[in-house]
């Protein structure tokens, strides 16, 4: 029987890194991670955490299943015997030394996430599920296939940060484009590597923490204005002539997220990658295809969260 391609990974907290305001890197170590496979630069996986409320000398990690239907298993169990799984995006991997970066958005106690890196500690035990570089079976798991695209579009919030700072951190020499990153505040504005002809634009909301009615607005704008001038200009990068008719998103439930990403196509046109919030990511990927003519091709987004809804 194959391997499967995603297996639950052994760590501990080897450091923690505050690098803003809201973001904190934290460094994972363990001989588990030699293992660790990294397929695509947004590269998704699960952090496992710890169950909240255990018995003293409990870590928190005795209920997880270890085997290879470790989902099956964890559905399985009662909801106060299930930890939280939350997906985050791989910054950075080391295998060779046993070492994996994960950046966590910091944003209070509205979550298990949020608390437990407001309280980690190194030499915490932490566990992953993540692509098993020793399996055979394709992991999957990241969404960036923008083939042979002359010019590239790559916008998000600050959940999406990581995921476009890896992808930026590994674009060729010769990649042309913009990059717009929605962030909470001026401090959160991050070094980041990127090649000279991406251009890269941190847009800010000054730090309000009720600044609900305007999330997104600073992104939406940004994007609108250069999409116009760069694609607009140029016939809508040609008008993309194969674009379909039915460029119309679906009804959606609330607990469901918007996600549609297309295969790599072999042409020089544009290619986007929209992540974060599902309102901002809509209005952009409707201006792209149904105001600018972009093929729904070209086009990935991923509006994984919604305004208004705590992360449970």
């Amino acid at each position: 029987m194959a391997k499967p391609g995603y297996r639950v990974f052994e760590t501990v907290v080897g450091e923690i890194r505050r690098m803003s305001p809201h973001f904190v890197r934290v460094t994972f170590r363990g001989d588990d991670l030699n293992d660790v496979g990294w397929d695509g630069p947004d590269q998704r996986i699960k952090v496992v955490l710890p169950l909240e409320g255990v018995p003293e000398g409990d870590d928190g990690f005795g209920c997880f299943p270890r085997g290879d239907d470790w989902f099956g298993d964890w559905r399985a169990l009662p909801d106060e015997r299930r930890n939280p799984i939350r997906t985050y995006t791989i910054r950075d991997a080391r295998p060779e030394t046993g070492e994996l970066d994960v950046d966590f958005v910091a944003h209070g106690d509205s979550g298990p996430a949020s608390r437990w890196i407001a309280r980690a500690e190194p030499g915490e035990r932490m566990l992953f599920v993540a692509p098993d570089a020793t399996s055979d079976e394709p992991p999957g798991g990241w969404e960036w296939h923008p083939g042979t695209a002359g010019t590239l579009l790559i916008a998000g919030d600050e959940t999406a940060v990581p995921a476009m700072s890896a992808i930026l951190a590994q674009l060729p020499a010769s990649a042309r484009g913009a990059a717009f990153l929605e962030v909470p505040a001026a401090g959160d504005v991050l070094d980041i590597e990127a090649p000279p002809g991406v251009v890269v634009q941190w847009l800010h909301r000054g730090g309000d923490e009720h600044a609900e009615a305007t999330y997104g607005a600073r992104l939406v704008e940004a994007v609108r204005a250069w999409a116009d001038d760069e694609l607009g200009a140029r016939g809508a990068a040609r008008a993309e002539a194969a674009a379909p008719a039915d460029a119309e998103l679906p009804a959606l439930a609330d607990d469901e997220i918007l996600w549609e990403v297309p295969e790599a196509t072999a042409d020089d046109g544009v290619y986007a990658w929209l992540a974060g919030e599902a309102t901002a990511i809509t209005t952009l990927r409707r201006h792209l295809v149904k105001g600018l003519g972009v093929d729904r091709r070209r086009v990935a987004f991923m509006g994984y969260w919604k305004l208004g809804r705590a992360e449970g």
